[in-house]
C-alpha cells in the first residue's frame, strides 16, 4: 500500500472508493481553500451520466496517490448529496 499524502495533492480523475474498497467513482472537483489550509470536501461522480455527489472532508478516511477512501461503506455513500 502507498503511504498517505496531503490533500493538496487530490486531482480531477484520481479514484474514490468506498471503505470496503469498492469503486464509487472519479473525483470531479476539490472543494478547498489551499492559501488557508482548508479542505472542506471533494465532488465524485461514477460516469459522465450520473449526478455528482459531495462528501466532506470528515468522510475522508485516506488518501494516496492516486486514490481517496471514504470512511463510508457503498451504501452510505449512494445517500450523500447530489450536486
Amino acid at each position: 500500500m502507498s503511504d498517505p499524502v496531503s490533500w493538496y495533492l487530490i486531482e480531477r480523475g484520481w479514484k474514490v472508493l468506498a471503505v470496503d474498497g469498492e469503486h464509487l467513482g472519479h473525483v470531479t472537483e476539490v472543494d478547498a481553500e489551499p492559501a488557508r489550509d482548508i479542505f472542506d470536501g471533494l465532488e465524485y461522480r461514477h460516469t459522465l451520466l450520473e449526478h455528482v455527489r459531495y462528501v466532506p472532508s470528515e468522510q475522508v478516511e485516506l488518501i494516496v496517490e492516486g486514490q481517496v477512501t471514504l470512511s463510508l461503506t457503498a451504501e452510505q455513500a449512494e445517500r450523500l448529496d447530489l450536486r
